[in-house]
Formats: C-alpha cells, structure tokens, sequence
C-alpha cells in the first residue's frame, strides 16, 4: 500500500468552552480540550484510571457549530487527524504541539436541550462532518490567529466542515 492513514476518534469530556476566533481572512477556528479516561484493575484488584488530554481544533462551519453547541463536561465524539504544530517561542526556541484537526463531531449524552436544532424531518440533529471548504488562511493557529504571518511549513489549506 502506498498511501498511510492518519485517523483519529475518541470519545471525551470537554475540559472548558470551545474558544471561537477568526483569522485575518475571516476564517473561524475554534479549539477545546477533551479528556479520554481509561479504567482497569491490577493484579491485585486495585481499580486504576489514566487520563490523557487531547487538544482539538475546528475549523469553518465545524468551528461554529462547536462554539454554539457543546460546553465543558460534554461527553463528545471527535474525528479527525493528527497535526504537528512548530514554532519558535519569543526566545527563539523550537516548540511542537499535537493536536486533533476535527472533521466530524457527534454530541453524546442528553439531546434534549437542542431541541431548537432539527433536520427537514423533525428530527434532532447534532452530527457533523466535512464538506468541500477550505481554510485560505491555514498556518493561522488558534494561538496565532491574531498574528497574520503564517507558520513555517505548514500546509496550504485546511479542510473545512459543515453540518450532515
């Protein structure tokens, strides 16, 4: 096979608000943290848990749909792709971050409070996934995104998203 795969999907609680900000070209991008926990038991029958911290970016109608619907503690789903940030800090050191460029998000847990958001049939919609936008800005990272030069060696565009 000649092509690789670079898929993610988890299953977490939001740990704060998604933060909602716009490039210079006008391009929303929002980004959120989620908590994937995981439980076992030892040998000896002690009950252990492990938790690791995903941090999350969406962009365009994705990035607005998470701003207007999901809020810290949610239980979501998230697909999406590893990215490698680089960048050097202010005293010139190179610095790295991984983080899940989300395609699809699924609200889990209680629907009842969408019931404003609904389909052409009545029914309650809450999944989203890509459609064909791009991100003319990308190299603008939430952390950049007021700054206007973009990062070094990063893609030309981002993949957009829309709702199902």
């Amino acid at each position: 096979m000649r092509r690789g795969l670079n898929k993610v999907m988890i299953i977490g609680r939001l740990g704060r608000d998604p933060d909602l900000r716009y490039t210079p070209s006008g391009q929303a991008v929002t980004t959120f943290p989620v908590a994937t926990t995981r439980y076992w038991n030892t040998a000896a029958g002690e009950r252990r848990s492990e938790t690791e911290w995903f941090n999350v970016v969406a962009w365009g109608s994705l990035a607005e749909i998470c701003k207007q619907f999901l809020t810290k503690g949610e239980m979501v789903y998230i697909e999406g792709r590893l990215k490698t940030r680089r960048w050097e800090d202010a005293n010139g050191q190179r610095r790295y971050s991984v983080e899940i460029v989300a395609s699809e998000m699924i609200i889990l847990g209680n629907r009842r409070r969408f019931s404003g958001y609904s389909d052409e049939f009545g029914r309650e919609e809450t999944a989203v996934s890509p459609e064909a936008s791009h991100d003319e800005g990308f190299g603008e990272t939430p952390e950049t995104a007021e700054a206007s030069e973009p990062v070094e060696g990063e893609d030309a565009a981002e993949e957009g998203t829309g709702i199902l």
